[in-house]
C-alpha cells in the first residue's frame, strides 16, 4: 500500500486498516497478509483517512491435499529457519552429527540426510507429529538452536503435510522455480522511515508464487539501512544508500535504497553550478541530485599537481615542475600535465608494479630471472599502451619458455587449475568464485557447474622444469576436470555461457580468449574500469573491486557501464581511461568537504585522502630531503599543508621512523615551492 507525497512513493502498509469482505473465503492480517480459508470469491478492503479501496481475491482448491515438492515447498523453509546455515548444520562438519547443504543449494543431499539417514529417525511416518524434525523445530525435545517455528504455524503445518503425505521428493515434471523478482526495485526513502518489500517466485509453468515471508534478508550497509526477517526495510539517521538482498533457493534479488542527504533545495542549487559537459561529471552529478548533494570546490593547482603526480607516476613532483606549472597561465595547462605524465616511464613502472602485485611477480613464486622477464613485460606493455584485451589474450593463452614468452610465467604463479580459476575470475573478471568451488555462491547464482567450468579450460596445460630455472608451458591432449560430486569428466563453460565442445587437439584457452576479449564481454571491460576509478578515486564503484555481484551493485550503475563502454569503444586503451577519469572535475574536486557531502563516502562529492603506498612513500623519501619530510609529515598528520612559491607557512614537522630514526623540520627551513598532500 503506497501513499504519493510530494511526487515520492510512501509505503503506507501499517499505516492503514485491511478488512476482509468475507473472511469465510480469506482472511487477512495487519501487515495485509492474505490467506485463503475456502473456495469462493471475496474482496480486500483498505481503509486510510476516509479513503477507501479494495482487492478481488479468488480461492481455488483449498480443500485439497496438494502434492508437496521437496526442493520447491521443504527447503526453503528450512533456509528460512536459518537450519542450513553456515553456523548451524550447513556449516562444513554439520552439527550434532547433522548436516545440510549450505542454504539449501543441494535439495538432493538434504532429502537424503532427513529421509533416509541415521537409520530414518529424524521421520516418523506412523505418526508425522511425533518426528524428531517438528519435535526439534518447536522445541519440544532440546534443541541447541532453540524453537525454529511454533506449532500450527505455517512452516509447520507444511512439514507436517510433507510427512503425513510419505515425504515425497516431487516429480521430475514438476514446476520449477526459474527467478525471483523484488518490489520495489528502488525506493528513495526519508531518514527514519519502512519500506515493506515483497517477494515473488517465477516458476517454470508461469505461475507466480509471493515467498516474501519464505525468503532471507540481508543488507549491505546497516549504517543507513536494516531489514528483518519478514522483509521490512528500516532506515536509520544516516543518509546514503543500501542495497537490501532477498534470497530464495538459489536466487536473489535486490532492492536499492536511497535515503537523500539535507535539503531538496540542493538540487537546483547544484544545476546552477555544475556546468561540466563530461560524461563522467554528468552521470555522478545526476547522483548527486538524487541525493541532495553539493559538492567540493575545485581544488586548487597546487593540489592538482600533487595528486596527478602521485597518482600516475607515484613519486611527487619537484621544484622545478611545480615551479613551471604553478606560474603558467594556460587554458588548458592541466589536461596538458596529464597527458605529460602518461607519457613518462615513470607511469609505465608504476602501474607495472601494482600488475605484479595482481599478477603475483616475486622472485618466491617464479624464482630471480622469471619474476625478472615478467616484470620487465608488464613495463613494457604499460610503456607501449599494448591494447587491454592484448595483454588479457596474451596471459590467457602464453605458452612456451618461461624465459622467452614472459607471459608464461602467469601460470608458473598460479600452477593448479583450480588456483588458476580463481585468479582469472577475480583478477580479469571481478567475481569471486572461491565459494562455489565447495558449494552454491551464498549471495550469487555462481554455483559448482559454474567452478567447475571454468577450471576446466585449463588441465591440459602441462609445465617442464629445465635445469637452468626455465620452465616450458605446453599444451597437452590429456587432462580433465571432474566435478566432486558426480565424478562426471566437466566440459569447460564461460561464466554464464553453455559447455563448449572443443576438438582434442585445440587448446580450450583459446576459446576462453576469445570471449574474454570480446568487446560484448561486459565482465573484462567494467572490472577494468572499476580497477582504474578505484585508483585515481580512492574508493570503486564497487568494494571491493573484484567482488561485483548482483547482490552487491555499484554505488553508479550507469558510470561503470558508461567507463565500460568508452573503454571497449577506445579499442582497450588504458591510458584513454586514465585520461577520462582525470580530465573529469570530480577527480579535481577539493577534499574539504561542506555542509552537505561531510558524511558522504560514496559518491565522490569530494575527493576522499588515501594513503600512500610502501613504494610510493619510499620514492618521495629518496627524492630530495625537503620532499621527504614534507611527505612523511603528512602521511602522519592526515592534514592538507599548502605552501606557496615564495615562503612556507611555518610549522613544526616531525617523523619518528623507529627506536634509533628520527627527522624533524620545521617548514620556515624551506624556500623552495614543496607540495603535501
Amino acid at each position: 500500500m503506497t501513499e504519493i507525497v510530494n511526487g515520492r512513493e510512501v509505503d503506507r502498509t501499517r499505516d492503514v486498516q485491511f478488512e476482509s469482505a468475507n473472511p469465510g473465503v480469506a482472511s487477512v492480517d495487519s501487515g495485509g497478509v492474505v490467506r485463503p480459508i475456502a473456495d469462493g470469491s471475496t474482496s480486500i478492503l483498505v481503509r486510510s483517512q476516509g479513503l477507501l479501496t479494495r482487492m478481488d481475491v479468488n480461492v481455488l482448491r483449498s480443500a485439497d491435499a496438494l502434492p508437496v515438492n521437496f526442493a520447491n515447498d521443504i527447503v526453503p523453509v528450512l533456509s528460512k529457519a536459518g537450519c542450513n546455515a553456515e553456523s548451524c548444520h550447513g556449516k562444513q562438519s554439520g552439527q550434532n552429527r547433522f548436516k545440510l547443504s549450505v542454504f539449501g543449494f543441494d535439495p538432493a543431499f538434504d532429502y537424503a540426510a532427513l529421509v533416509s539417514e541415521a537409520r530414518g529417525r529424524r521421520i516418523f511416518l506412523l505418526d508425522a507429529e511425533q518426528s524428531l524434525l517438528l519435535r526439534k523445530a518447536t522445541n519440544r525435545v532440546p534443541h541447541g538452536g532453540e524453537q525454529k517455528f511454533p506449532a500450527g504455524s505455517i512452516e509447520y503445518n507444511r512439514i507436517l503435510r510433507w510427512i503425513k503425505q510419505g515425504t515425497p521428493r516431487g516429480e521430475p515434471d514438476d514446476p520449477k522455480v526459474v527467478e525471483i523478482k523484488i518490489t520495489p526495485g528502488e525506493r528513495v526513502l526519508t531518514e527514519r522511515s519502512q519500506q515493506q518489500v515483497i517477494v515473488t517466485a517465477v516458476l517454470s509453468d508461469g505461475t507466480v508464487r509471493d515467498v516474501t515471508d519464505e525468503s532471507r534478508y540481508d543488507t549491505n550497509d546497516n549504517v543507513v539501512a536494516c531489514v528483518d526477517k519478514h522483509g521490512l526495510i528500516h532506515t536509520t539517521n544516516v543518509s546514503g544508500e543500501a542495497a537490501i538482498m532477498a534470497r530464495y533457493m538459489e536466487f536473489v534479488a535486490t532492492c536499492r535504497v536511497t535515503v537523500p542527504f539535507s535539503s531538496a533545495d540542493n538540487g537546483m542549487k547544484l544545476q546552477a553550478v555544475w556546468k561540466s559537459p563530461h560524461f563522467v561529471d554528468q552521470l555522478v552529478a545526476a547522483k548527486w541530485r538524487k541525493l541532495n548533494l553539493l559538492p567540493s570546490a575545485r581544488c586548487d593547482d597546487a593540489t592538482f599537481l600533487r595528486r596527478a603526480y602521485l597518482d600516475v607516476i607515484g613519486r611527487l613532483p619537484t621544484a622545478a615542475d611545480a615551479r613551471e606549472f604553478l606560474v603558467s597561465n594556460a587554458e588548458n595547462k592541466r589536461t596538458a600535465l596529464i597527458d605529460s605524465l602518461l607519457e613518462r616511464h615513470e607511469y609505465a613502472d608504476y602501474f607495472a608494479l601494482q600488475w605484479a602485485d595482481l599478477l603475483r611477480v616475486n622472485q618466491e613464486a617464479l624464482g630471480s630471472k622469471s619474476a625478472y622477464v615478467f616484470d620487465a613485460w608488464l613495463r613494457q606493455a604499460f610503456r607501449d599502451n599494448m591494447p587491454y584485451d592484448q595483454v588479457v589474450r596474451e596471459l590467457i593463452t602464453a605458452q612456451g619458455g618461461s624465459h622467452q614468452n614472459s607471459a608464461t610465467n602467469f601460470y608458473k604463479a598460479f600452477p593448479k587449475p583450480h588456483d588458476l580459476t580463481i585468479a582469472v575470475s577475480q583478477v580479469f573478471l571481478g567475481v569471486r568464485l572461491e565459494c562455489a568451488r565447495c558449494h552454491h555462491h551464498p549471495y550469487e547464482h555462481w554455483g559448482q557447474d559454474d567452478f567447475f567450468g571454468m577450471a576446466a579450460f585449463f588441465p591440459r596445460l602441462k609445465q617442464k622444469k629445465a635445469a637452468d630455472g626455465k620452465q616450458l608451458l605446453f599444451f597437452s591432449d590429456r587432462g580433465d576436470v571432474k566435478h566432486p560430486k558426480t565424478n562426471a569428466i566437466v566440459a569447460p563453460q564461460t561464466l554464464l555461457g553453455k559447455p563448449l565442445d572443443v576438438p582434442v587437439n585445440e587448446d580450450r584457452r583459446l576459446q576462453l580468449a576469445d570471449w574474454m576479449t570480446s568487446p560484448n564481454n561486459s565482465f573484462v571491460a567494467r572490472t577494468m574500469a572499476n580497477r582504474v576509478w578505484a585508483h585515481f578515486l580512492e574508493r570503486g564503484l564497487v568494494e571491493p573491486i573484484d567482488d561485483m555481484r548482483a547482490t552487491n551493485p555499484a554505488t553508479n550503475e550507469l558510470l561503470l557501464d558508461a567507463l565500460a563502454a568508452e573503454f571497449v569503444a577506445k579499442d582497450f586503451n588504458v591510458r584513454q581511461l586514465i585520461r577520462s577519469i582525470m580530465t573529469s572535475d570530480v577527480y579535481q574536486l577539493s577534499s574539504l568537504p561542506n555542509e552537505t557531502n561531510v558524511r558522504d563516502t560514496r559518491n565522490y562529492s569530494r575527493t576522499y585522502r588515501k594513503r600512500l603506498s610502501a613504494e610510493v612513500l619510499l620514492d618521495g623519501v629518496a627524492t630530495s630531503r625537503v620532499s621527504s619530510r614534507i611527505l612523511l609529515a603528512c602521511q602522519l598528520e592526515r592534514e592538507p599543508y599548502n605552501f606557496g612559491t615564495t615562503g612556507c607557512r611555518r610549522h613544526s614537522l616531525m617523523y619518528s621512523g623507529g627506536r634509533n630514526a628520527r627527522v624533524s623540520a620545521s617548514a620556515s627551513e624551506f624556500s623552495t615551492p614543496v607540495l603535501a598532500r
